[in-house]
């Protein structure tokens, strides 16, 4: 198996939360600002062969050049949460690595033995999130690198840049 140089670029965990984990990390690490996407729609879903999509919501900040996101599912779906966490248990969820082809890399840890369990499509971008508790705890998600995601990352890495103490940590979309 070839071995691509893609670098983690997010660390994910599901919360309970999410405006009282923006701001515990806040307190704690630094963190943020962060932005919220409440009730989260795809335009195309697939979770383990099925169209089951769980409604979530997301906060995605910066610590460094890492990007923290925080999830909350708020329902009971079948979904690559609950496949780690029973509803009001929290914890590490996934990484994220950024990458020009999604489906490749799918097809690359397919072959190596690893379980897509959920790939979709929303707002332009492909994501796909595979199976490897076995190695790293958790999912790995592969996401797409369309220019306008890659630009509002690197405008909310450079608002985390900036932050001073006492700022907010929200910030608007």
């Amino acid at each position: 198996m070839e071995f691509p140089h893609h670098q983690i670029f997010q660390v994910a965990y599901l919360v309970n939360d999410l405006r009282a984990s923006v701001q515990e990390w806040d307190a704690l690490f630094g963190a943020g600002p962060f932005v919220i996407t409440e009730h989260h729609q795809t335009d195309t879903f697939d979770y383990r062969g099925t169209q089951h999509e769980a409604d979530v919501s997301y906060a995605f900040g910066y610590l460094g050049d890492m990007m923290i996101q925080f999830i909350v599912q708020h329902d009971d779906t079948p979904s690559i949460y609950r496949d780690m966490y029973e509803a009001g248990e929290t914890g590490f969820h996934h990484v994220g690595l950024l990458c020009e082809d999604v489906r490749a890399e799918v097809d690359r840890l397919g072959a190596a033995g690893f379980e897509c369990a959920t790939f979709l499509h929303a707002d332009g971008v492909d994501a796909a999130y595979v199976d490897t508790r076995a190695v790293n705890g958790g999912f790995t998600e592969y996401h797409g690198t369309p220019p306008r995601i890659i630009q509002a990352f690197t405008t909310w890495r450079e608002a985390h840049a900036r932050r001073q103490p006492g700022d907010s940590p929200f910030m608007e979309r």
